[in-house]
């Protein structure tokens, strides 16, 4: 995911407001407040539904969280950690190492190292895409696309793409994948292992977070510029583009209630987006959060979604990240009111 943060001022976060529409969507809380401790910058979530955990990319481990509690429940070293796959029937996980090349397994029940499996340079975005049946890594600076075989730990095809690669979403047959310099959106046949199409985005720019709707084929794209693109997933056209906020990186949707997310690190939003009567997608809400809060994950079943930051203070000398308050790393949740 992007490497820092861009914040917005204060007048921004005063604005949202005027941008949500009247809807019976759920309205969005924070339920709860957990501080995890440690230090160091983090990256993508993941939510285990199987335990009720979330794994955490946080600096140089990955956190392993009880999500109802906060409480801590083990922790795999990393080299420069991202993201997190899980692959539930092989009762294994997968995380990117983004400093080694590397992507390493573990076992879901022991949390012990299973092996490490050489991949491209600056591995970073990693899911499980259930219909190949493959872990799919999308290597940074190397720009590929690489399939990981989760039973044999081996790498059963590369997919060279001409840009820096960022979130996917897969659906039976195709991976989507966010080409963030070019704007684009690379779409790959996961039969063949071939690019098919690159969709431009419109507008956004530098499209990190990417989330499916399967039911109706649409895609959430969000990008740099506070937006994001809601597009077709089979003819990449472009229904429509809303506003999100300042420092939106990830992207999440929720099945059950219909609803899309972009959380927002630079102005502290939520974005929830929806679809009205006529089924036009319209911002529902911008819910407040914590400066900083930019990747999520989705408990898809109690709906409540999981945001990680930390207390943050002015960039030092001659850095373009802001410094962080030591032991002020914190996991927040919402939850829809019932």
């Amino acid at each position: 995911m992007k490497q820092f943060f861009k914040f917005a001022p204060l007048a921004i976060l005063a604005l949202t407001g005027v941008l949500v529409a009247q809807s019976t969507a759920p309205h969005y809380k924070q339920v709860n407040k957990f501080t995890l401790g440690g230090n160091g910058f983090w990256d993508y979530l993941k939510f285990d539904p199987a335990a009720n955990r979330i794994f955490l990319a946080h600096n140089d481990s990955i956190l392993v969280v009880d999500a109802s509690t906060g409480k801590k429940l083990g922790e795999l070293p990393a080299k420069g950690s991202h993201g997190i796959a899980l692959v539930q029937s092989l009762n294994r996980g997968f995380n990117t190492n983004g400093g080694a090349g590397t992507v390493s397994a573990f076992d879901l029940k022991t949390l012990k190292d299973i092996g490490e499996i050489k991949v491209g340079e600056g591995p970073d975005a990693i899911i499980y895409d259930p219909y190949s049946k493959h872990v799919i890594v999308m290597n940074g600076r190397s720009q590929q696309v690489m399939a990981i075989d989760p039973k044999t730990l081996k790498v059963t095809a590369t997919v060279l793409l001409d840009g820096k690669l960022e979130f996917a979403a897969t659906d039976p047959g195709h991976l989507y994948v966010n080409v963030e310099n070019r704007s684009k959106l690379a779409v790959i046949n996961t039969y063949t292992w071939k690019t098919e199409h690159e969709w431009t985005l419109g507008t956004c720019e530098e499209p990190s977070g990417l989330a499916i709707d399967r039911k109706r084929a649409r895609l959430f794209a969000v990008c740099g510029n506070k937006v994001m693109v809601v597009v077709d997933a089979k003819t990449g056209k472009i229904i429509t583009t809303l506003p999100t906020g300042a420092g939106t990186d990830a992207a999440r949707y929720d099945a059950g209630l219909n609803l899309a997310f972009a959380s927002n690190g630079g102005d502290a939003t939520l974005t929830v987006v929806g679809q009205a009567k006529d089924g036009k997608y319209q911002v529902e809400e911008n819910v407040p959060t914590q400066r900083g809060a930019r990747t999520m994950t989705l408990d898809p079943r109690t709906h409540k979604l999981f945001l990680v930051t930390a207390e943050l203070g002015p960039p030092a000398p001659g850095q373009r990240r802001p410094t962080i308050k030591p032991d002020s790393f914190t996991m927040l949740v919402y939850a829809p009111e019932k």
